[in-house]
């Protein structure tokens, strides 16, 4: 019954920018933390940034933080990840999730970003 649909995604020349979106359904979001993670070809999924659940914390990789803000909107179940100075480094398939229930709600499709020039 939960889902998650990411978008947003593209192609983006390096020093580019792009902001993602993430629309749930199915459960009580405003409840629950989110987070963006991703998984770059040949590389196992990593957590990008997270934000608790009425917003007031957030944490971000090292490779990302200064450069990516993660946001969410809890009126519209609606959680943001803005990107800038996008890097090679970057290209992935973008997916969010809910921290406390990655074990048991399948994955999305994701979005893919993909930094080139």
């Amino acid at each position: 019954q939960v889902q998650l649909v990411e978008s947003g995604g593209g192609l983006v020349q390096p020093g580019g920018s792009l902001r993602l979106s993430c629309a749930a359904s199915g459960f009580v979001f405003a409840s629950y933390a989110m987070a963006w993670y991703r998984q770059g070809p040949g590389k196992e999924r990593e957590l990008v940034a997270a934000i608790s659940n009425d917003g007031g914390d957030t944490n971000y990789a090292h490779s990302v933080k200064g450069r990516f803000t993660i946001s969410r909107d809890n009126a519209n179940d609606t959680v943001w990840l803005q990107m800038n100075s996008l890097q090679r480094e970057d290209t992935a398939a973008y997916y969010c999730h809910g921290p406390a229930f990655v074990a048991t709600v399948p994955w999305g499709q994701g979005t893919q970003v993909t930094v080139s020039s």
